[in-house]
């Protein structure tokens, strides 16, 4: 019974965060500030989230070093995202296959 009290409180909370925002500002934002805070709100959240599961995701810092490295370079040159994916899997795998860590 504990288990599905925690699941409404999760629902119930996942729904307000969601909806108040919609509910409680009906005006459009016009500051300039919060317009572009709220921009960029996806893109530093998606950051944080990733970058460190980039570095912890292969045996060595170096050749996750690497592979962050490979799709940032491939990232900046407008690449698509299936090619910056291989390409940084591809620099990791070489990485630690020429340091020999396979």
């Amino acid at each position: 019974m504990k288990l599905y009290s925690y699941i409404l409180v999760m629902a119930a909370v996942t729904y307000l965060i969601r909806s108040l925002p919609l509910t409680l500002i009906r005006k459009e934002i016009k500051s300039p500030f919060i317009r572009s805070f709220l921009y960029y709100v996806p893109y530093a959240t998606l950051a944080a989230m990733t970058f460190p599961a980039i570095l912890f995701s292969t045996d060595s810092i170096l050749s996750a070093a690497v592979g962050f490295a490979a799709a940032l370079i491939l990232a900046f040159q407008k690449k698509n995202l299936i090619t910056v994916a291989v390409g940084a899997s591809a620099a990791v795998f070489l990485t630690e296959l020429l340091a020999g860590f396979l």
